[in-house]
Formats: structure tokens, C-alpha cells, sequence
């Protein structure tokens, strides 16, 4: 592991997954000392993302915020493949939703660079790195919904974003999660943005989850909805078949993202 952010990016991501890590195994798997892993341990811990064990560290919640600078990071391959599958669902013209998060702010990235849909097409959102990403292109038409910021995924919540969203009508929703399950549907760690992102699928004709593979299988805090509001799941091709198999047999429609294998991250 060359840097020290790509073994952040590591720790974090198997946190996420398993929600205890330990110190032995991430120095083998990693290649560096255990002197190295305990520091990158403390780091995390002085920012509150993990709370420290004998031996290890285990998550602080159930599932938690991960700060954008890392979670950015982790999966990221696996983030784009989703991205540019759900960009070839937007029509031109169209009126589409994007929810907070890492995955749906790919899904704007992808969407930046499709020049065909940059020209008439109105984009509603309440993350505000999201309208800022997308706001330099003046052909979009960007309706950022008002609220109170949560600092650590840049979203908005609060009646404001209800009064707004409950006023428009989209064609096409993408919602980022920080969990997936057959019984608990899609799921985030903030109950405000669970309200908000449930609003923002039920306002759409069509809503879609996008969610990279590890997310599937884990509980979040708050429930934001099954199949009685999203239609249809993006995840990635590491998603295992018996997965694939419990979501379409719950009513989900599955779409698998192939990822770059040229691409991905160690």
C-alpha cells in the first residue's frame, strides 16, 4: 500500500463492511508494520470515525459518516461503473433528482461530461456539492432545495427541502444509501436525510437506488424505503449471485455496473 490514504481508504472500507477491524491482520494484508497500523488507527480515531479496541478499532454506530475526503476514495471505480449506467437513463429534457452522497455525486460527474444532456435538462438536489459541480453548466437548469446543512454529506434537511420537493413533480430519482438489505430496503445513518431521500423517490416517476456492492447486506439507522418507492437497484459487479438472487426474488429489478478492471484499486 503506497500512501497512507490508500490504507485509510482500506480501514475504512472494511469498517463499513464488517465494523471491526484488527490490527494484525491489516498490518499482514497491508504490508506494513503493526507500529504503522496503530497510527493510522489513532488518526482516524482523533476524527471520529472508528472508536479503538485491544487489538483493533470497531465502528462508532451501527453504520456511520464516513468524511467525504475518505469515503470519496473507497470504491471508487465501482461508484463510476454505477454512474455511467444510470446517466444512460437520463433523457434529454428530463426532470431528475439526485439525493447526497458519493455515488450520486458520480452520477453528476458522468452527467457533466454527456454534452447531449447538458442542454436542456433540469437537475433538483439537496446536496449542495452536487448543485455546485453541476451549477458551471449553464445549459442545466439546477433547483437546489433550501434547508439546514449537515456538515458532514453536504445534504440538506429540514422543512424547507419538504416544502420544496413536495412542490415538484420528477421524472427520474437517484438515491444514494449507506445500506442495503431484502428486509429493510434502502437505509442512511441520519433519519432528516432517510425523510428527505424517501420524498425525493416518492416524488419521481421512477426511482432508482445507486450503491456499490458493499453496501449490501449491512443496516443503517434509519429506513428509507423498499420496493413500495424504488423500482430498480445500480450496484456493481462484485454483488454475488445468491445477492442478486434474494433482491429480485423481494421485487427488485438488479442492474449490475461492470467495472474497469484495468481501473480498479488494489
Amino acid at each position: 500500500m503506497r500512501t497512507r490514504e490508500d490504507r485509510l481508504d482500506v480501514i475504512l472500507a472494511r469498517l463499513d463492511r464488517d465494523g471491526a477491524v484488527g490490527v494484525e491482520s491489516l498490518s499482514e494484508d497491508l504490508g506494513v508494520s503493526v507500529a504503522t497500523i496503530r497510527r493510522d488507527l489513532d488518526l482516524l480515531e482523533q476524527k471520529r470515525l472508528l472508536e479503538r479496541t485491544h487489538g483493533g478499532a470497531k465502528s462508532r454506530a451501527v453504520n456511520y459518516e464516513l468524511s467525504l475526503r475518505y469515503k470519496e476514495a473507497a470504491s471508487a471505480e465501482a461508484k463510476a461503473a454505477i454512474a455511467r449506467v444510470a446517466v444512460e437513463k437520463i433523457a434529454p429534457g428530463s426532470v431528475i433528482g439526485l439525493s447526497g452522497g458519493t455515488t450520486t455525486f458520480m452520477v453528476a460527474d458522468a452527467l457533466s461530461q454527456r454534452d447531449e444532456l447538458l442542454q436542456d435538462l433540469t437537475v433538483v438536489t439537496n446536496a449542495v456539492d452536487i448543485a455546485n459541480k453541476l451549477a458551471v453548466h449553464p445549459g442545466l437548469k439546477v433547483i437546489v432545495c433550501g434547508g439546514v446543512i449537515n456538515a458532514s454529506s453536504f445534504e440538506l434537511v429540514g422543512s424547507f427541502v419538504d416544502s420544496v420537493l413536495r412542490s415538484l413533480w420528477l421524472d427520474l430519482a437517484f438515491i444514494g444509501v449507506h445500506a442495503i438489505s431484502v428486509d429493510g430496503g434502502g437505509m442512511t445513518a441520519n433519519e432528516q436525510e432517510a425523510y428527505v431521500n424517501r420524498l425525493m423517490a416518492q416524488r419521481a416517476d421512477q426511482a432508482i437506488v445507486v450503491a456499490d456492492s458493499s453496501k449490501y447486506g449491512s443496516r443503517a439507522f434509519a429506513s428509507v424505503g423498499g420496493t413500495e418507492i424504488f423500482s430498480t437497484i445500480i450496484t456493481d459487479s462484485d454483488l454475488d449471485d445468491r445477492a442478486r438472487h434474494d433482491l429480485l426474488g423481494a421485487g427488485f429489478s438488479v442492474e449490475i455496473a461492470q467495472m474497469d478492471e484495468r481501473r480498479r484499486r488494489p
